[in-house]
């Protein structure tokens, strides 16, 4: 493995009365996509918002490039090169698609002065935010949201890349399309960090895998040992790839 961009050491996150995470470890490669699976309710997504600052750790340490991040604010965590797409997308439905992808890009303040060499190649990644350019986000259908989700997330060069359930909802040719997109960024030096429910999904864009339940992480590895593994599967997931 390559040495971590982002650690996780004992973290427990409470929200209200509830204690959600019970000290997850949690290990994220450089310059590799990480798989985050588990069952509904194990911790996925708290994980994230977590690391994001959403929600504060009430205990353990979040440290990324070897800064600890554990108490910052969700826009310094931001503005170090992480980028985070919630499962709920976040658009903004009554702005334009070139309106959302400008607000992500905060070094421009029309979209003229956007990087128009890296705004090509998101085109080319994702033909729908070009295609659909000037029109209400509102009016995407769920597939092209996600894509505007992820273009607008890597607008700008990030570091890392934190996406909840990138593919849920998607048609299989909306899938693959979003899984070269990956894959062109990883080779680009991006590390990326997926939770999914997709098994396929993980199993074909995965270099390594955490396994979340009850709050903490219960396995990690590499992704293509839990995918030959069909008995791990049934242990950890409760189902097989």
């Amino acid at each position: 493995m390559n040495q971590p961009l982002l650690t996780l050491k004992g973290v427990h996150t409470h929200i209200a009365a509830y204690h959600i995470l019970h000290g997850v470890d949690l290990a994220v490669p450089r310059g590799e996509v990480t798989m985050l699976l588990g069952r509904n309710g194990a911790g996925k997504t708290t994980t994230l918002r977590t690391i994001m600052g959403l929600w504060l750790a009430s205990k353990g340490t979040v440290k990324f490039d070897g800064q600890d991040i554990t108490r910052l604010a969700t826009p310094q965590i931001a503005g170090l090169g992480i980028a985070y797409v919630p499962e709920n997308m976040g658009i903004f439905a009554d702005l334009t698609v070139k309106e959302n992808m400008l607000l992500a890009a905060r070094s421009a303040r029309t979209a003229a002065q956007m990087d128009g060499e890296r705004l090509a190649w998101i085109f080319q990644l994702f033909p729908a935010v070009e295609k659909f350019w000037n029109h209400p986000a509102g009016k995407l259908s769920g597939g092209q949201k996600q894509m505007l989700a992820v273009a607008r997330a890597i607008v700008e060069p990030r570091e890392l890349l934190i996406v909840d359930e990138p593919s849920k909802g998607l048609a299989p040719a909306i899938i693959n399309n979003m899984i070269s997109a990956f894959d062109q960024l990883k080779q680009r030096g991006v590390t990326i960090l997926l939770v999914e429910q997709n098994i396929n999904f993980a199993k074909r864009l995965g270099d390594s895998v955490a396994v979340m339940d009850n709050g903490k992480v219960v396995h990690s590895g590499s992704m293509k040992e839990l995918a030959d593994n069909e008995e791990l599967q049934h242990a950890l997931l409760g189902l097989a790839i």
